[in-house]
């Protein structure tokens, strides 16, 4: 059997940084067979400058909006943002699937070998088929009016059907927001969430917060905007995790997407709860979108779990999680670099079921194997 040994100044196993004493021995097709010491290692190891690295994992994308690019101006806040998908999203579907496709070609470029996406369509489907990366498919589902309930819950099941029968394994359905699915569309959602994979958007912005704290602020005025009503909505006086989260407490792994307005007393009432749960950052979208940033640095104080996603191109300039690591490094100097990378690794393949293949180099799996260079650049090597 032929296999290939590659060897850099630092190798990053998934949860570890090696030096240049570590060689990477993996077979032809990208399955890892070991980490040995160079003078174990025999003949013909290529030699690599840079850093390598399993494949990078996005954790949270939305496929589907990648026609909008540059359709919606940075720093509107969150609720002109949403207004603005709604109302500029719908063209001709032969251009979605090009945006797709093009998108994809973008993630595999930078290093990315799966993702959790975001579905309220099945366009994305085509693509997926191919089998180029993997994907987890979550089925997205939202309704502010109670009457739409069962329509909206109707909808979404024939899309999660259609899923599970390519993605078996790697498909779920999943709430949009706190503030735009009602008591009664929560009501029928819960009961499927069971031992499940669970991804929803949290505390994104002030807004959110504020509605459940005081049935205020811009939400209400984005209802009113698009002739939304819920006149069951009652707020609790509580951000609105806590609202939320009991509603949760059945699924196998929960992936809280954004975080941007999370608080010590959130993190409080989750760290008694027994919830496998990761924390999702997306900053290049929540500076683009909101211009703010979530506190990573309380969220890891607290000893939590991230992972990385780049969001759509509706809210970025770019699917790459490369760069979603360049931002952190940024505005958060004191975190180490293989903190970040076991963030957009592993975290990310626990957080999406996929750790048996993905995420580290360990002996049997096939991660791919990526290698960071001057100025974080990428080459995918497998």
């Amino acid at each position: 059997m032929s296999y290939l040994k590659l060897s850099t100044p630092q190798l990053f196993t998934g949860t570890e940084m090696l030096d240049e004493n570590a060689v990477l021995i993996t077979r032809q097709d990208g399955t890892i067979e070991a980490i040995v010491p160079a003078e174990e290692a025999g003949d013909d190891i290529r030699q690599l400058e840079g850093i390598l690295c399993p494949g990078f994992v996005n954790a949270h994308c939305h496929l589907e909006l990648s026609h909008m690019k540059g359709l919606i101006p940075e720093h509107t806040g969150l609720v002109d943002f949403i207004l603005q998908v709604v109302t500029k999203r719908s063209i001709h579907v032969d251009d979605i699937l090009i945006a797709i496709e093009n998108a994809e070609n973008e993630m595999f470029a930078a290093g990315i070998v799966a993702v959790g996406d975001i579905c309220n369509f099945t366009h994305s489907l085509i693509q997926k088929n191919a089998g180029r990366l993997h994907y987890h498919n979550f089925i997205e589902i939202s309704g502010w009016n109670p009457q739409v309930a069962a329509a909206r819950m109707e909808q979404s099941l024939h899309f999660f059907k259609v899923f599970k029968s390519c993605f078996p394994h790697h498909t779920s359905l999943s709430p949009h927001a706190p503030y735009s699915v009602s008591s009664a569309l929560w009501d029928l959602m819960h009961p499927l969430f069971e031992n499940q994979i669970i991804t929803i958007h949290n505390q994104e912005s002030k807004a959110e917060n504020e509605l459940f704290q005081k049935g205020t602020g811009d939400f209400i005025k984005l209802y009113e905007v698009m002739d939304i009503r819920n006149p069951s909505f009652i707020a609790v006086g509580t951000n609105s995790l806590p609202f939320y989260l009991p509603l949760l407490q059945k699924a196998r792994q929960l992936i809280l997407v954004h975080n941007t307005f999370i608080s010590q007393e959130d993190i409080d009432l989750l760290l008694p709860q027994n919830l496998s749960v990761t924390f999702c950052l997306c900053p290049n979208a929540n500076l683009y979108i909101e211009n703010t940033l979530p506190p990573v640095d309380l969220l890891l104080k607290n000893n939590l779990n991230i992972c990385i996603g780049t969001d759509s191109l509706a809210s970025n300039h770019q699917l790459s999680v490369m760069e979603e690591i360049k931002t952190l490094q940024l505005h958060f100097p004191d975190i180490p670099l293989a903190t970040l990378l076991q963030a957009a690794t592993l975290n990310g393949a626990k957080a999406l079921g996929m750790d048996d293949v993905l995420g580290s180099f360990e002996k049997g799996k096939k991660p791919g194997v990526v290698l960071l260079e001057k100025e974080n650049t990428i080459s995918r090597i497998l």
